[in-house]
């Protein structure tokens, strides 16, 4: 498995994203608006050392990939860790046409309602066709497309999808998308979690390892489920040759302080950060204090 890099920069400020402020995360939007803003961003993470970025896939990341791919010149070292898929999309769907034709139209097409719901009560994968499995494939080309010709090393599935997946166990969906990824994308395949010590230990029952698992871990013990002191017994165990682990929500949304952050997370077995910041004193203030064991 390749090596992650050990310092990367997220897209949550650029999407108005802030779990502890309305107010910040209307301010971010409205600055981010502009696609100049956000380049300014990226710019000034570059100067600061920064070579890797995380984006979900949403109508903004589409002109932002747009750009790097036309000055691939100035940015064609640049590392990528994308994540789908983007789910205000389906959840804007689910509004539009109600929950049951939207996971229709999205994954279950030719099925019931009642058939859907089968599929679900049974809480396993094995009762579905192998058309759902060619759909979800599908889906993932469709959200991969906007990230053609860059240089992708680990393509993520969202906690949304990863979550609600591990909780009804079915096994099917990692192992496809494992599978699918490595093969057709040649590229590391990742799951975003807000319960990583479950996760691991189901993908370790599966027998599904090599992939980067990505994670809230903090000093705060912000969105850390089931528990901090859980968190922190598995990371310490783990074997990065099966599992790497990549740590986001760092600064538990602003609030602790970057050396509260880095001082509890420079102390345990991660090997990658994913950060947003929208200044360059911030950016260069994180980089700064991230010193991770190798």
């Amino acid at each position: 498995m390749e090596k992650l890099d050990k310092v990367i920069l997220g897209d949550n400020q650029f999407f108005g994203i802030n779990h502890r402020s309305q107010e910040k995360a209307e301010e971010m939007l409205k600055r981010f608006g502009n696609i100049d803003n956000i380049f300014e961003v990226y710019d000034n993470a570059f100067e600061c050392g920064v070579k890797a970025v995380m984006l979900n896939s949403n109508e903004k990341a589409v002109a932002i990939c747009d750009r790097f791919r036309a000055q691939k010149s100035k940015y064609g070292d640049v590392a990528w860790y994308p994540s789908i898929p983007y789910a205000y999309k389906y959840a804007n769907m689910v509004n539009e046409l109600g929950i049951f034709p939207a996971v229709n139209e999205v994954l279950f097409k030719g099925n019931t309602a009642g058939g859907v719901l089968g599929m679900i009560g049974k809480g396993t994968m094995a009762v579905m066709t192998k058309d759902a499995m060619r759909m979800m494939e599908m889906l993932i080309d469709v959200e991969y497309k906007m990230f053609r010709d860059l240089n992708v090393k680990v393509f993520f599935l969202q906690n949304i999808i990863t979550d609600l997946m591990l909780g009804y166990g079915v096994k099917e969906v990692f192992e496809h998308f494992v599978e699918y990824i490595r093969k057709k994308y040649k590229v590391t395949p990742g799951f975003v979690t807000l319960n990583l010590p479950y996760l691991k230990n189901k993908l370790e029952e599966w027998g599904i390892d090599d992939v980067v698992i990505c994670s809230s871990i903090n000093a705060a013990g912000f969105n850390m489920h089931p528990s901090k002191e859980e968190y922190e017994r598995v990371i310490a165990t783990n074997d990065p040759s099966k599992y790497q682990l990549m740590a986001m929500n760092v600064l538990a949304s602003g609030s602790i302080t970057v050396q509260q952050s880095f001082d509890y997370i420079n102390s345990l077995n991660i090997q990658s950060v994913v950060f947003g910041a929208s200044s360059k004193g911030h950016i260069k203030s994180t980089i700064e204090a991230i010193k991770l064991k190798d």
